[in-house]
């Protein structure tokens, strides 16, 4: 069986039964998605208890709403476009979009994901050429415009499909190829020159 699939018809039957008014089925669809929704929101604001105060609006906002799911896509990927959009308000009705910086979170511990596999090694300098990386990925990365930074985000830290993210954004699937491939090749543009000196201090090392 289809494990995206299974899971999928799982979360079905938990909507259904809290539509029927069962609390305790929506509770456990909250535990099953909140870590999630909360890392999303981390994305557009700087403040970890703030991305989990906007976790919980939207899951109050998709509680409120749960009627007007249809059922024909995934339930996550109806949430995650309840969070995005809810994290969106919050930053324009506190008109912050030029307060926070998102170089904050991604360079946080709680933003640790990598966006492109890093070449590692175990000397100290290989070791502080792969931080340096990861460093320029995330700056690069805050540096985005908001459209193609989200549709990154949950690409990469999410690992939703492209299908999933066109149903969170609410734009066709070419649009969201589009944003993802022009962010890739900005950051690649970026990181280029730091993660050739990565790869020859690793290749220096082996031939010691």
């Amino acid at each position: 069986m289809d494990l995206k699939k299974s899971n999928k018809d799982k979360d079905l039957v938990l909507v259904r039964r809290a539509k029927r008014g069962d609390y305790k089925a929506f509770d456990l669809l909250v535990l099953k998605y909140q870590s999630r929704i909360a890392g999303l929101a981390l994305t557009f604001v700087k403040d970890r208890h703030l991305a989990e105060d906007i976790a919980q609006e939207s899951f109050i906002k998709a509680f409120k709403s749960l009627e007007s799911f249809r059922e024909e896509s995934a339930f996550y990927t109806w949430l995650y476009r309840i969070a995005a959009n809810t994290s969106k308000n919050y930053l324009t009705s506190k008109k912050r979009k030029k307060e926070y910086s998102e170089s904050e979170i991604l360079s946080s511990e709680e933003a640790s994901v990598d966006i492109f596999d890093i070449p590692g090694g175990d000397s100290p300098e290989e070791i502080l050429a792969a931080n340096n990386l990861r460093e320029m990925i995330f700056e690069s990365l805050s540096n985005l415009p908001e459209d193609i930074r989200t549709a990154i985000s949950l690409r990469e830290f999410e690992g939703l499909s492209y299908e999933e993210i066109s149903e969170v954004l609410d734009c066709p699937i070419g649009t969201v190829r589009s944003r993802i491939f022009r962010g890739r090749e900005i950051i690649q543009e970026k990181i280029s020159p730091l993660l050739d000196n990565n790869v020859m201090l690793i290749r220096q090392s082996k031939r010691i």
